[in-house]
């Protein structure tokens, strides 16, 4: 099947299923809690943030048009953890060592959607699902626009097109299991979805669950919420041959 025929394969499923899948894979990764990890120590939560997924997704496509909502993701391989050593720089000049605890040798697939940014009024005329389902389809076949990262920049990962579900995860079958309260993401102010949250920014943490290997994730507007402090929209500029599409 040739590169054409395979991104025509692809649209065709987006449009219809109003829903983009693929996996995403590295030899670690990191997603810390960004509240107790702001100082040396960083420790990763066992299963990947809505956040950091959403990182992935906008880092294979993204525009102001629309915003990423991550559906839910499916975890592949056995959870490992790995610490590692690092020496950290002192404002003094001096060096600190610290210890980063990754997991190891890990592959998810990933479900999610785009929606219209109601925020962005003057993309109204870019809402167009076929351009932006083609553009994003080209840009996974070719491994996404932006360097892909797992929770951390040291953490780089790779993605290919998948239909969600197919292929054995090591927790089929293992039923329910309760991940406890995790940082979900955060809410900026081009995304707000309610007075609270508009010209803000805002974190979100939610309980997590993961039954057979597949969480669900909530949607920003079911978490639980901390204002962190005050912000504002960011203005973009058009580059040329965006707004058809051709870069």
């Amino acid at each position: 099947m040739s590169q054409n025929q395979r991104q025509s394969e692809l649209v065709a499923r987006y449009m219809k299923d109003k829903k983009v899948t693929f996996e995403v894979h590295a030899h670690m990764a990191l997603f810390a809690d960004p509240i107790i990890s702001a100082g040396g120590e960083k420790t990763t939560y066992s299963a990947p943030t809505y956040e950091a997924i959403k990182g992935v997704c906008k880092s294979i496509y993204w525009k102001p048009t629309f915003i990423w909502v991550v559906d839910k993701v499916r975890i592949m391989n056995e959870i490992k953890t790995e610490v590692s050593g690092k020496k950290l720089l002192r404002t003094n000049g001096t060096n600190d060592l610290a210890n980063y605890t990754y997991l190891t040798d890990v592959s998810y697939q990933v479900m999610a959607h785009i929606e219209w940014n109601e925020n962005r009024s003057e993309y109204k005329g870019d809402r167009d699902w076929l351009k932006h389902y083609n553009i994003f389809a080209k840009s996974l076949m070719r491994g996404g626009r932006l360097p892909v990262f797992l929770g951390k920049s040291e953490c780089s990962a790779y993605v290919t097109p998948i239909e969600f579900g197919v292929g054995k995860s090591f927790y089929d079958g293992t039923g329910r299991i309760n991940l406890g309260l995790m940082y979900h993401g955060i809410t900026y102010p081009d995304e707000a979805y309610s007075e609270e949250t508009k010209d803000a920014l805002t974190l979100d943490f939610a309980p997590v669950i993961m039954e057979n290997g597949i969480i669900e994730y909530k949607r920003p507007d079911e978490c639980i919420h901390k204002k962190i402090r005050s912000g504002e929209m960011k203005q973009f500029i058009e580059k040329e041959g965006e707004e058809n599409g051709t870069v």
